[in-house]
């Protein structure tokens, strides 16, 4: 039988569909309905369905295909099994408007090759079966994210805690209903929670968490990063966490339902973070240096602890926009190579050390500063901020702040910053003004693009661009104009 291909949608569970009672569909044959699972619903009256079977389907037939003599032959015999051959999850017969009641030997064809037959009432359309289905995978699904959006939840918490690390397998193995367990490098158990399985499971647990742990031996074979497998009725799946070499996360369960390997995926980023932090020592580093700034300490002075010389800010927002939760940051941070991150509303910060230059990330847009010493990290969160509002208004993935070098270089800071000062003075006291002004320069006077990057209306772009040109008594039009501003502006 081939492996359905299945939908990134829930399966439906036959018994929901009969529970049903606007559809009052009757099992007249095969196993338990509890035990088979609908992923879609196919109408079909040809004779032979295989060919435009998947696999999973709850195919409906209304027996226009029946020959008058079928009974006395072999014809549902052969039908029912090359249902069954396509992975056919069940049949439904409609008994109008071609037959009064479901012919006697297609019940006992499926009777005989364990496939599920259901009775259509003739007040029940097929399209009603159908949109049946798709509502209780709609329901299903909802169901689904919201589990995993709780579960999500409870882990980041469980990883704020004292304890971390046995809190987050608590907590994962609370939410999967059995075992979860963190293998080290050499194979041990670290820590545990939950209800331990029996000698078997654990053991083949233990030799799955070698599959995905990379060995000395073979350090040029590929190795996956989960790895899953079925003993003694337990279901069972280990996780390489990556910034903890050779750590290996792994779960044991009594079922395996939807959602479950993402809520064990978000486990194992969070994991991931904390192995790290305890093979390295970063985590004891990272709060010396934040007591020490606290204390009054330069960043220059503190840097040492954090492990680099140089540094980038980079600044990401997510696509779709929306509130980022401390597991997308925290996962947003390790994707980057740092676990200095600052999720902060819509927006995450990240201070990266600077040999690790950002690439483009899917679902997110990224603004890259400068690399820069620790002196000048506020510089560079500037400049991160500014190459995310670009990258936003052009709709690119990622953009870097650029660090050539200008004419307007060879003018001395200090007497740059003079002439800057006087020339904006009129509208220095308005900071949105000045960014306004900054934005709209910097995408060559685009309305839209501006109005994008700032989060506001166009209008309001329109508004202050003008009440800018009042307050500095200047044509904003003049291309002169624009690059003194632009100058100023560099140097404000």
């Amino acid at each position: 039988m081939p492996e359905p291909a299945v939908p990134p949608t829930p399966p439906v569970a036959l018994d929901a569909l009969l529970a049903r009672e606007d559809l009052a569909l009757t099992q007249i044959a095969g196993p338990p309905a509890a035990g088979t699972a609908v992923h879609w619903v196919h109408t079909s009256e040809m004779a032979d369905p295989y060919p435009y079977l998947l696999g999973g389907e709850l195919l409906l037939t209304a027996g226009v295909h029946i020959p008058e003599a079928a009974g006395t032959g072999t014809y549902f015999d052969d039908y029912v099994s090359r249902i069954v051959a396509a992975g056919g999850a069940a049949l439904g017969f409609g008994v109008a408007p071609v037959h009064d009641t479901v012919p006697r030997a297609l019940v006992e064809a499926c009777e005989a090759h364990g496939l599920p037959l259901l009775e259509v009432p003739p007040q029940t359309t097929f399209s009603g079966v159908a949109r049946a289905v798709w509502q209780l995978m709609s329901r299903a699904r909802l169901s689904e994210l919201r589990r995993v959006t709780e579960a999500q939840q409870s882990l980041a918490s469980a990883a704020s805690r004292p304890d971390p690390v046995p809190s987050v397998l608590r907590q994962l193995a609370r939410r999967l209903g059995g075992w979860a367990v963190l293998h080290g490098p050499e194979g041990a158990v670290v820590a545990e929670g939950g209800r331990e399985p029996g000698d078997e499971a654990r053991e083949a647990l233990a030799r799955l968490a070698e599959v995905v742990r990379p060995s000395g031996d073979e350090a040029g074979r590929p190795v996956p990063a989960s790895a899953t497998d079925t003993v003694a009725g337990t279901h069972l799946a280990s996780y390489a966490l990556g910034a903890g070499p050779g750590f290996v996360l792994g779960v044991a369960a009594p079922r395996r339902a939807a959602g479950d390997h993402t809520i064990a995926s978000v486990a194992a980023v969070l994991l991931s973070l904390l192995t790290g932090e305890q093979q390295s020592g970063t985590g004891a580093a990272r709060s010396a240096a934040l007591v020490r700034l606290l204390l009054g300490a330069a960043p220059e002075d503190v840097a040492g602890l954090l492990g680099g010389g140089r540094w980038l800010v980079v600044h990401a927002r997510p696509e779709p926009e929306a509130a980022v939760d401390p597991v997308a940051a925290s996962a947003l941070g390790a994707a980057l190579g740092s676990a200095l991150v600052d999720p902060a509303g819509d927006v995450v910060r990240v201070l990266v050390p600077a040999g690790r230059a950002p690439a483009p990330l899917p679902g997110w847009t990224l603004g890259v500063s400068t690399a820069v010493a620790p002196s000048d990290w506020p510089l560079a969160d500037t400049q991160a901020a500014r190459a995310l509002a670009r990258a936003r208004a052009t709709r690119a993935p990622l953009v870097r702040h650029g660090a050539r070098p200008a004419l307007a270089d060879l003018v001395p800071g200090e007497e740059a910053a003079a002439h800057a000062r006087a020339l904006l003075a009129p509208v220095a006291a308005q900071p949105a003004l000045t960014e306004t002004l900054r934005t709209w320069l910097s995408l060559h006077g685009s309305w839209d693009r501006t109005a994008v990057a700032l989060s506001v209306h166009r209008n309001t772009v329109r508004q202050r661009v003008a009440r800018c040109a009042r307050l500095l008594e200047t044509d904003l039009d003049d291309p002169d104009v624009r690059m003194e501003l632009w100058f100023a502006l560099r140097h404000a």
